[in-house]
């Protein structure tokens, strides 16, 4: 029977949990009830008490820490501990999903909890922060957050409403992994693709190619949260290879635009072990918004305009060099078989020979890095096509999937 962890500070918020667990259990599935609370004793009997999520975290100091009863600090170190705590019982197939109820201290914790468990695991959050700024609690992971309406304290008509609600949403979501599961398609292995608006008929291609060989391509938009979702998605272990022919965010990473995905961008294929297909795709672009927005230092530098919204600034040579730089020292830290693909010709359309981001100088500068700092042994093909020609699009496919188990 699948189990459902009900996770929250059972100190103050003991009999909403309890509440939300019955209704549960009313639906026919098992529960885990896990204290993450700090500061008292709690109100209802957990199945893991608060003592042991803390010495989940593994820091020695813990005692002291909470003995100290600073709240922030609490919230802190018991969301730290939850969140190995559900994620080593997730991998060992003790739970499969998760719901919890608070207010700022208890989402704080619950959600750095649910953020280490996988994409596709079914977690919801009823909150009563869930109506404004999420984006710190959600990050890059697939947590459902539920407004509470009133605040998480007893169960009245409004509440008992809402947290039936919850408990009828986690079931249900915990169903459809379950079918999920058994699905033939969950059998195919998956390969994760990153794609920009100038290199979707590169990847449109590339893809169809993979999936008639039996894979799943999953794509992303290459807009920093994009890129940041599918780093995550690789770290969870899912992905079985990745077609990586949008590296554009590290433009704005390194540059200063509005779509970077951090500087782990890139990191999260080596650490996982598996093949990889690198291009330079976009990298003659850093994405700023309307056309006001661009910082004044950048004044004198090319630009298109991509749509009222999107301002396109062109990398310069400089810049290229040591994104090439950049890009390389990446690809040298991957140990499964990864392969650099180069289209000399352009990397996005709009660098192609009479585009206005055409800058051959540019490229050369990017491309002479990249080969320069790459490592011995990583292969680097180039094509004298653009990055959106079929010849192109097919070498990256047919690379990839000669690497691949």
């Amino acid at each position: 029977m699948p189990t459902i962890a009900v996770l929250g500070t059972f100190d103050t918020k003991g009999p909403e949990h309890a509440f939300v667990a019955e209704a549960i259990r009313r639906a026919g599935l098992a529960t885990l009830l896990i204290d993450v609370g700090s500061l008292s004793a709690p109100t209802i009997k957990p199945d893991i008490a608060a003592d042991d999520v803390a010495a989940a975290a593994d820091e020695p100091n813990h005692r002291v820490l909470l003995a100290r009863r600073d709240r922030g600090e609490s919230v802190t170190f018991m969301g730290r501990a939850a969140a190995k705590l559900v994620a080593r019982l997730a991998e060992e197939g003790k739970i499969h999903g998760i719901v919890s109820l608070g207010g700022g201290g208890g989402t704080a914790i619950a959600t750095t909890a649910m953020r280490a468990l996988p994409i596709g695991f079914p977690k919801l959050m009823v909150s009563t922060l869930a109506s404004g700024q999420t984006a710190p609690y959600v990050g890059t992971s697939d947590l459902t957050m539920m407004p509470a309406i009133v605040d998480v304290s007893g169960v009245n008509r409004v509440s008992r409403a809402i947290f039936e609600n919850a408990a009828g949403a986690i079931v249900g979501m915990v169903n459809a992994a379950e079918a999920r599961r058994q699905s033939p398609a969950a059998a195919k292995p998956v390969i994760v693709a990153s794609m920009f608006g100038n290199t979707t008929a590169c990847v449109t291609e590339a893809k169809k190619l993979i999936e008639a060989a039996g894979y799943e391509v999953l794509v992303f938009a290459a807009t920093g949260s994009g890129g940041r979702a599918m780093e995550a998605l690789i770290a969870s272990g899912l992905v079985a290879g990745v077609l990586d022919i949008t590296t554009t965010e590290w433009a704005d990473e390194l540059v200063g635009g509005v779509l970077n995905a951090g500087p782990e961008r890139l990191d999260a294929a080596a650490k996982a072990g598996i093949p990889a297909i690198i291009a330079p795709g976009c990298l003659d672009m850093v994405n700023f918004g309307e056309r006001a927005s661009v910082p004044a230092k950048f004044a004198g530098r090319t630009f298109y305009q991509h749509n009222p919204q999107v301002t396109l600034m062109r990398t310069t040579p400089a810049e290229c060099a040591e994104l090439g730089r950049i890009l390389a020292e990446k690809v040298n830290r991957y140990t499964a078989p990864v392969t650099v693909l180069i289209p000399r010709q352009a990397i996005s359309v709009i660098s192609a020979p009479g585009q206005p981001f055409h800058d051959p100088a540019a490229d050369a500068a990017l491309f002479t890095a990249l080969r320069t700092h790459l490592r011995p042994g990583i292969p680097v093909i180039e094509h004298d096509v653009t990055i959106n020609d079929p010849i192109f699009a097919r070498a990256c496919a047919e690379t990839l999937l000669r690497q691949m188990p």
